[in-house]
C-alpha cells in the first residue's frame, strides 16, 4: 500500500459513496486507477466492507466485556457479532478483552445486550459506556 492507496481510503472512509471521478480529481490521477486501486484494495482484504453510518437518534454504546484467561476471544467475538444491534467487535487489550460498539433503540435495549453478555460462561465482568457524542473522520 502506498501514499496514493492512503489517499483513496482517506476519501472514501469520510464517504463510502463518493464517486472514482471525484476521488481521482482529488488525488490527481484518473478514473481508472482509483477503480483499479480500489479493486485490488477490496481483493487484498484492506478494505473489508463498505458500511453506512447512521444518525438515527438510538442509544449508542460500548460494551466492554471481561472473559476468563482461557477462553478464545475470537470465538466469542463470532457468536457476538451476529446479535442484532449490534454494529461492531473489538478484540482490545488492557483491563477488557471484548469492546461491542452497539446501536440499540433505547437504555431498556442496550441493558438487554449487557444481561444477554453477562450471561454468557465466557464473560466474567462488564463494563458499559453510553457514547454521547460521535465524529466520523
Amino acid at each position: 500500500m502506498d501514499d496514493l492507496d492512503r489517499q483513496i481510503l482517506s476519501i472514501l472512509r469520510r464517504d463510502a459513496r463518493t464517486p472514482y471521478t471525484e476521488i481521482a480529481d482529488r488525488v490527481g490521477t484518473s478514473e481508472g486507477t482509483v477503480r483499479n486501486r480500489v479493486e485490488r484494495l477490496v481483493e487484498d482484504g484492506i478494505i473489508e466492507r463498505f458500511t453506512v453510518a447512521t444518525s438515527t437518534g438510538n442509544v449508542k454504546s460500548m460494551i466492554e466485556l471481561s472473559v476468563d484467561v482461557n477462553v478464545d476471544t475470537s470465538a466469542v467475538s463470532d457468536r457476538i457479532i451476529e446479535w442484532e444491534e449490534v454494529d461492531s467487535v473489538w478484540q482490545v487489550s488492557g483491563d477488557q478483552d471484548i469492546v461491542l460498539v452497539v446501536d440499540a433503540a433505547d437504555t431498556e435495549r442496550v441493558n438487554q445486550l449487557i444481561t444477554r453478555a453477562r450471561e454468557l460462561d465466557e464473560v466474567v465482568n462488564t463494563k458499559t459506556r453510553l457514547i454521547l457524542d460521535e465524529r466520523l473522520g
